[in-house]
């Protein structure tokens, strides 16, 4: 009865981590599985074999199969276009169509005359349109991928830095946004949910205004450019304010003033 049990919880214990990592990566639960058969066959224990898999799989099944299919891994060490850190391209969070690739590697070979950096937060995981990337609402065709903002340090130098781990939850500017108390007084709790995901803040800087239109103007003049998600006091502060594509996502969706979601057509 004993042993029962313990197999009972075995299992129920595989399977939050199928959930898990299915959530998160999309693809970690079924390498999981893969590991869970693998390491019986061979004797070995999964802390071995489900590494060992998993980086297989990131570095040289999946990108090939994601291609075929439509999805193409962004570059990861590549100076003028790089993740923030390495979590998205291990999480299998840096793919895009092809046609947003090319766009975004010809944006940062421009942007690179400016000494800017494009660095990429979540895009879209590689597999099936649909298929949420969580915790957005809308990156599951290939087609959208969150931006960071461009900043000063504290002797006033333009750098590539960011002020937190993730990427996300420290927001430029914030007391020129007067949308936010709006959307929270209404009761929109996630609007600025991002603050509890910074996963700790790693520098002290202030958002480099000049460097960030640049970086905005170049992914407006992408002909396929469909909008350009950002908060309406940085569209101000910016000088954009004639531009259609620039939007406000609404109180439903997070706040962007830090970082800049893109999306093409």
């Amino acid at each position: 009865m004993r042993s029962i049990f313990m197999k009972l919880l075995q299992f129920i214990g595989h399977i939050i981590i199928v959930i898990i990592l299915t959530t998160i990566t999309q693809v970690g639960g079924l390498i999981w599985l893969l590991a869970i058969i693998i390491s019986y066959k061979i004797k070995k224990g999964k802390r071995i074999v489900f590494p060992l898999l998993y980086l297989l799989f990131n570095l040289v099944i999946i990108p090939p199969i994601a291609s075929y299919l439509g999805r193409e891994k962004l570059p990861t060490f590549k100076e003028n276009l790089k993740p923030h850190n390495w979590f998205y391209p291990l999480a299998f969070r840096n793919y895009v169509n092809p046609d947003l690739k090319s766009e975004l590697e010809k944006s940062a070979q421009a942007l690179s005359a400016s000494n800017i950096n494009i660095t990429y937060l979540d895009a879209n995981f590689p597999f099936i349109n649909g298929f949420p990337l969580l915790p957005h609402l809308s990156h599951s065709d290939g087609k959208k991928i969150d931006i960071s903002l461009m900043y000063l340090d504290q002797d006033g130098n333009s750098t590539n830095k960011k002020p937190s781990v993730s990427g996300y939850g420290v927001y430029a500017n914030s007391s020129q946004n007067h949308t936010s108390v709006n959307c929270i007084k209404k009761g929109y709790w996630q609007y600025d949910f991002t603050k509890y995901l910074t996963l700790g803040t790693i520098n002290n800087l202030k958002l480099d205004n000049k460097n960030t239109k640049l970086l905005i103007e170049q992914l407006l003049s992408i002909p396929t450019t469909e909008k350009v998600f950002i908060e309406p006091h940085l569209k101000q502060s910016l000088g954009l304010r004639h531009q259609s594509k620039i939007r406000f996502t609404g109180c439903q969706a997070v706040r962007h003033d830090d970082h800049i979601h893109y999306q093409t057509k």
